[in-house]
């Protein structure tokens, strides 16, 4: 980035570019700018990126470039195609170039690189690796603001042998470029070969990568049927492959053998995490290293998804099965057995159509025999279970699926793998009609058809044995018939191996050994040495006889393995044979065999030649059994020997080895150790017997040595010295001497030890005790004693400001520390220690400057600790203090404090306390004590320490039990509050609680929360701080002395909510209509309770809420808010109120209107004499306001007052009555809404003359009057509900003339006379009083009124409220249920 020219570049203050300019200006010159950039350089999250910002503050919203994933180093072999893959980030997007350190990257043929949308990636790509294209690669992310860069290597595996170029005649080489490291296609380890009587290498190896359910499995491919002996051995394995793989590899799991997939790939894989990602992961087959790389395209393919490796081989064939290995670096981490039977389908699997519940059964029949194949759907491997049921059939041939419980997930196409041949079918469940009802099989095909087809496959490969058998009978007969029986190089022997037999003869012999066990008989292979002839094959002659071979030819059949029943005379032959041995020079050596006839004789030779008894060999013949020994071996002994009888033979080949060998008594004195003074010389020799050539080394602590100055090593054919001249200290050690040759190798072990004056002793010095009369301080021993005791240490001593040093004696040499008591106050001294033993004294241990009778008080010990109290006893203690003081602690002063007294008493008054523990037993059952301890030197006593807890003196105390009757008793968002009762004491096993503490948890954490600090003692508690509709797990713990007795918990969490309440509003006057002026603020504020927290909803006429409309919710209520109200606001507002328990709705209408304007004027007019209709115009308000209505007053001239004669008048018209003539009369029409009146309109003045006439008044005739009348009921009574235990009036109102008489029943029983009731009659208002009821005043009471001139009655039914009770019903809720006692009809 460049500045502009008239800027700064350098980003200095004005004034120095100011300067700058003048001194330019004043000389002429042009000012010129230089090229600047800024270079911040920072490093990036990801390790191994370098930033570098170009400017000193990047602008908001912009960023430097950085790769936020760097590509990786590869390790790839010459030929194949390499990507480097790196990901960046940037604002603007950064350009990503490519760089190499030994030339640039120009070439497009070699280097392509290319952008990715889909993954976001930045790519270069090698397409053809070569050797010369190994180097450091660059990733270059630039913009505007910065760049960002990391480095990557790419390692090339060469291939192939390399033509060195030639240089020209007389021209120096390049010696470097000679010396250059050549790159070898690695190779691994190739497995040991099995041998006989061992297990398979490969098998452990399997068995180290399987899963255990799998070893069953693997074992019974290698035909081991008990694999439990291996379990320890494997075990052992394992645990050395896990800790070579933790080297590498951080995990390693879900390790998946290999595998044909339905897509026709072979697959294998794990889940891995490496150390190091730039770990080179290998593949390998049969030991050879196998490439391969990330394309699916490839033959061989790793695909990594995460920490997911899936190998794959595309399209395998015969040719691909081996044994695979992966490595990382040089650990293995899986190995795996791919094996391609060949083997087809005779019969493959077929579609099946099944419904639900029913089983799905999949058949397929082979070629070949299998012990098992691969079922699999298109992306699972099906393993035997409960879902799947997996069967092979006696002769391996007919392998059988059962899909268990058909349900509509187990639709699809399945799948039978063998080998690498697949056949495919699927599956089709239909809904089950019938409900389920049975369980029925569906399969494709007929199970005879299939077993038909496995018959004939087994008589087709019986025929293919028979055929072969036969051609090889005949081949034998013909060789037979020729006479010579052939030369036995042609295989023609009667071994069925693959071609037995190297030897040559006539043909006399048979040479009918089973080939079964390598150098027993003559069934081996081609390179068997089992001769297929009757003796060495020198010149064709059996020594048993010709005719007797010839008959034995007569009488056996040629056999092979594959029909072993068409046998009919075999003779004798080799139930075991010789096998190859080795034995020392000296020992004894024995070949055995043994033959399948105990009668048989037979002949041992060596090297062709006949061997008896007199030959210094044993031969021995133990019924079957054959043995030649030889008791004392020499190397003449060495040579093939063979055992023959009947035309049978076996060879054996003896090897006599000489191996170095050291006499008993000349190991003894070797091994015994060589003690020297230091600068003497030591030797050592050792006499030995062995074959040569000898190679003997000399080591001195695992270094080998070799002649030199001081080593000397003389060696002969049968003895070996060493002399080491001028031993030092440090020359002490082990000796070991190695002898080998090329049959083993023997050690025998020594030892040197120099004697020499001892090391100084060790510091520091620690100074144990400086006081006024003596000074105690100790050492270590020395480092080295030199090879013998320690004897004694010597003392010196030396006053500080004096030369003169003093020695003050010798202190035993097991003894490390020393006491000073003649010591003068207030000096200071110097030591010094020597170390002394048989060799001499050693130097000199020096103490730095200990001064004596100084004052120094020890430091406050710890705080005592409570061991245990009793009503009668405490027991403390504490532990020593860090500060001394210099001198060691004599003892310490304990002291008491009882609570409420202000002093310390001392506990100790016989003197201090010379242990670290005390019981106090000066205590007072039930008081409460403090105790502090203070630490006593030779200066006296110290500070003391801090007081121990508050103690009680009394018995300890058993834990309480648990808390009964917990309960909650309130709650809310906040708070809930607990109850219970005190536990029961147990004597002797839980005693009385004195405290209780309460602990909650969230349901979502693990942990407790103590709610109380300290122990209440009430039995009630209220918990504060919760969240609001939180879920916590609650308990109280009863706590005493003795400690916390066990928690008692709810069975269920609690929601820190209140009781369940169903919405209710709580105002019971709460306004329905409300009107409100136009441009005034509609506040409605509407209270509720509801639990849990309701959802509040508000409605306008059915409708949401305008948005100039606020709404204000709380816990308890809601507030409907419009700051300035319009006509248009008027309208139906409801509130919902909606929880869990219900919801309640409630609606208020608010009217927006203003005061009305009046009607217009009043006309007046007479229809009816005695009557005026008043008419008027509308107000122009009544088109606006659907409530308007008018009010008429009128006023004559007589009254003069006002009087409304008309209100809720909707129309304009309205006639007055009753107008009287001779009166003015005045109106006023008023238009009135629900704000007020309008000002009137007031009409004309009305009036009417009065027209009089003559009076006159007419007197009514008088009439008698009969006042008496029958009795009767003014009001009857009326049924009355009564609660119990309160008082009940009853009354009615008669009449009558005369009086009647009034009686009062209760079902029919007269109650005048009962005292009980409290009957009156005033003036014809008859009632009775029941001060308390009960239920046996229920029932049905009656009143009857008779005098001479009739009866009438009255009755009513009184019912009792018996009780009052708040019952739950089902639901939980509490509910108020009432009960009236009703009469019985």
């Amino acid at each position: 980035m460049k500045p502009e020219p008239n800027q700064n570049p350098s980003g200095l203050g004005d004034d120095v570019v100011s300067v700058g300019k003048g001194r330019n200006e004043a000389s002429g010159m042009l000012l010129e700018y230089f090229n600047f950039e800024m270079a911040i350089k920072k490093r990036s999250r990801v390790p191994g990126v370098m930033i570098t910002q170009y400017v000193e503050q990047v602008p908001l919203g912009k960023s430097t470039p950085d790769i936020s994933r760097k590509p990786m180093s590869l390790n790839i072999q010459e030929g194949k195609k390499a990507f480097f893959k790196a990901m960046v980030t940037g604002e603007p997007a950064p350009t990503v170039t490519w760089e190499r350190s030994k030339c640039e990257i120009t070439d497009n043929e070699n280097y392509n690189t290319r952008y990715d949308e889909r993954t976001k990636e930045h790519i270069l790509e090698i397409p053809n690796i070569k050797p010369d294209q190994a180097d450091t690669y660059k990733c270059f992310a630039t913009n505007e603001y910065g760049k960002a860069v990391c480095t990557v290597t790419l390692t090339i595996i060469e291939v192939g042998v390399k033509k060195k170029p030639q240089t020209a005649k007389g021209q120096p080489q390049d010696f470097r470029s000679m010396l250059k490291k050549t790159v070898v296609v690695p190779r691994k380890k190739q497995l040991p070969p099995r041998k006989d009587g061992e297990i398979d290498p490969k098998l452990m190896e399997l068995l180290l990568s399987a899963p255990k359910k799998d070893y069953e499995k693997i074992c019974f491919d290698f035909g081991v049927f008990d694999f439990r002996w291996l379990l320890k051995r494997l075990n052992q394995m394992k645990k050395e492959r896990h800790d070579e793989q933790a080297k590498v590899v951080e995990s390693l799991e879900n390790v998946k053998q290999i595998e044909v997939k339905p897509n026709g790939r072979a697959e294998f894989g794990f889940d891995m995490t490496l150390m190091d990602p730039n770990s080179a992961v290998n593949l390998f087959k049969d030991g050879n290293m196998v490439p391969y790389d990330n394309d699916e395209n490839s033959k061989h393919s790793l695909i990594t998804t995460g920490t997911k490796y899936v190998f794959s081989i595309k399209d395998p064939q015969p040719e691909d099965a081996g044994f695979y290995q992966v490595d990382v670096d040089e650990a293995n981490v899986l190995a795996t057995d791919f094996q391609v039977p060949a083997v087809e389908f005779v019969a493959k699997i077929k579609d099946v159509k099944a419904v639900e519940n029913e089983d799905a059964v999949f058949q397929c029949v082979l070629s070949t025999p299998l012990n098992r194949i691969t079922w699999s759907t298109h992306d699972t491997s099906l393993e035997h279970g409960d879902k799947f049921d997996i069967t092979v059939s006696d002769d391996k041939l007919i392998h059988t699926l059962r899909v268990k419980d058909c349900a509509m997930a187990d639709k699809g196409l399945y799948y039978a793998i063998a080998g690498i041949t697949s056949s495919s079918a699927s599956l089709t469940v239909e809904a089950d009609p019938n409900g389920g009802k049975g369980r029925k099989t569906t399969s494709a095909g007929d199970q005879d058809d299939l077993d038909k087809l496995a018959q004939e496959q087994l008589a087709k490969l019986q025929k293919e044995k028979d055929d072969l058998e036969a051609a090889r009978r005949a081949q034998a007969e013909k060789d037979a018939a020729q006479g010579d029986g052939g030369d036995g190089k042609d295989g023609s022997g009667d071994g069925s191996g693959d071609g037995s037999g190297d030897g040559s003869g006539d043909g006399s012999g048979d040479g009918s050994g089973d080939g079964s066990g390598g150098r027993l008989h003559g069934d081996g292979d081609g390179d068997d040495k089992n001769k297929a002839h009757g003796d060495d094959g020198d010149d064709g002659s059996n020594k048993q006889g010709d005719d007797d071979s010839d008959k034995k030819n007569k009488k056996r059949v040629r056999t092979g393995a594959l029909v072993p029943d068409t046998v009919i005379d075999r003779g004798v032959q080799f139930v075991s044979g010789l096998s190859d041995i080795v034995a020392n020079t000296g020992e004894q050596a024995e070949l055995s065999c043994k033959l399948s006839s105990e009668t048989t004789e037979g002949r041992w030779y060596k090297n062709g030649n006949l061997l008896t008894s007199k030959d210094g060999v044993k031969i021995i013949k133990d019924g079957a059994c054959h043995k030649l020994i030889i008791d004392c071996c020499t190397k003449d002994d060495s040579a093939l020997y063979r055992f023959e009888a009947e035309g049978r033979k076996s060879e054996a080949t003896l090897n006599i080895q000489d191996p170095p060998k050291i006499d008993l008594d000349a190991l003894g004195k070797f091994s015994e150790p060589v003690i020297v003074r230091a600068g003497e010389n030591a030797e050592w020799k050792l006499p030995f017997t062995g074959g040569s050539p000898m190679n003997i080394q000399w080591y001195k602590d695992d270094n080998e040595l070799v002649n030199s100055l001081n080593v000397k090593i003389e060696t002969s054919a049968t003895e070996s010295r060493l002399r080491l001249s001028k031993c030092q200290r440090k020359d002490s050690g082990e000796v070991k001497i190695k002898i080998k040759n090329e049959f083993d190798a023997v050690e025998a072990t020594s030892r040197l030890i120099v004697l020499d004056k001892p090391t100084p002793p060790q510091g520091p010095v620690d100074i144990m005790e400086s006081a006024i009369t003596s000074v105690e301080f100790k050492w270590k021993p020395p480092k080295d004693s030199g090879g013998c005791p320690v004897t004694d240490y010597i003392i010196e001593r030396q006053q500080v400001g004096r030369n003169k040093w003093l020695g003050l004696g010798e202190v035993p040499g097991d003894n490390h520390v020393y006491k000073d008591s003649d010591v003068d106050p207030g000096r200071r001294y110097c030591y010094r220690i020597k170390a002394k033993n048989a060799e001499g004294v050693s130097d000199y241990l020096e103490t730095e400057d200990i001064p004596a009778g100084v004052l120094c008080y020890p430091g406050p010990p710890a705080a005592p600790k409570v061991v245990s109290a009793f009503k009668d006893c405490i027991n403390l203690a504490w532990s020593a203090p860090c500060n001394t003081g210099g001198t060691k602690i004599l003892g310490y002063n304990l002291e008491k404090h009882k609570k409420g007294t202000n002093y310390w008493s001392l506990v100790n008054q016989e003197g201090p306390v010379k242990d670290t523990r005390y019981a106090v037993k000066d205590v007072f059952e039930g008081a409460a004590y403090e105790f502090r301890v203070s630490a006593i030197n030779l200066s006296g006593a110290g500070d003391p320490s801090l007081p121990c807890d508050t103690v009680f003196a009394r018995d300890p105390m058993k834990p309480p039990g648990k808390v009964v009757d917990l309960k909650l008793t309130s709650s809310n968002y906040t708070t809930f509050s607990l109850a219970w009762t005190k536990p029961k004491e147990v004597k002797g096993v839980e005693d009385e609680a004195q405290g209780y503490y309460v602990e909650i948890r969230p349901i979502q954490s693990l942990e407790w929360t103590r709610c109380n600090g300290n122990p209440i003692t009430l039995t009630s508690f209220t918990v504060l701080g919760l969240k609001a509709m939180a879920m916590y797990w609650v308990r109280v713990i009863a706590t005493n002395y003795g400690g916390d007795g066990e928690p008692q918990g709810f069975d269920s969490y609690i929601t820190a909510m209140p009781p369940p309440v169903r919405p209710r509003f709580k105002d019971a006057n709460m306004k329905s209509f409300v009107v409100v002026r136009s441009g005034n603020t509609v506040r409605l504020n509407v209270r509720f309770e509801a639990s849990p927290l309701p959802e509040i909803t508000w409605l306008k006429d059915d409708v949401p809420l305008p948005k100039h409309v606020t709404i204000t919710n709380s816990d308890t209520g809601s507030q409907l808010l419009i700051p300035t109200s319009e006509r248009t606001d008027t309208g139906i507002y409801t509130i919902m109120v909606k929880n869990l328990v219900g919801q309640e709705t409630f609606n208020i209408e608010i009217r927006v209107t203003d005061d009305p304007k009046p009607p217009g004027p009043v006309e007046l007019e007479q229809n009816v004499p005695g009557t005026v209709t008043l008419s008027w115009t509308p107000s122009p308000d009544e088109k606006r306001d659907d409530r308007l209505h008018y009010t008429v007053s009128k006023r004559d001239s007589f009254k003069r007052t006002w009087r409304t004669v008309a209100d809720n008048l909707f129309n304009n018209k309205y006639t007055i009555v009753n107008i009287l003539p001779g009166r003015e009369y005045y109106f006023r029409v008023f238009a009135k809404n629900d704000i007020g009146l309008s000002t009137p309109s007031e009409s004309p003045t009305w009036g009417t003359k009065k027209l009089r006439g003559k009076f006159k008044v007419d007197m009514p005739e008088s009439k008698t009057f009969d006042f008496r009348s029958p009795p009767s009921f003014i009001v009857p009574l009326k049924r009355r509900t009564a609660p119990q235990g309160y008082e009940c009036y009853m009354s009615c109102a008669v009449k009558g003339d005369p009086a009647p008489h009034v009686t009062w029943y209760r079902d029919n029983i007269s109650l005048n006379t009962n005292t009980n009731y409290y009957i009156t009659n005033v003036c014809g208002v008859c009632s009775m009083l029941i001060l308390k009821v009960g239920p046996h005043d229920s029932g049905e009471y009656k009143v009857v009124v008779d005098s001479p001139l009739g009866t009438a009655e009255c009755s009513m039914t009184l019912n009792v409220r018996v009780s009052c009770s708040r019952i739950h019903d089902h639901t939980g809720d509490p509910r108020t249920f009432q009960f009236w006692v009703r009469p019985k009809l």
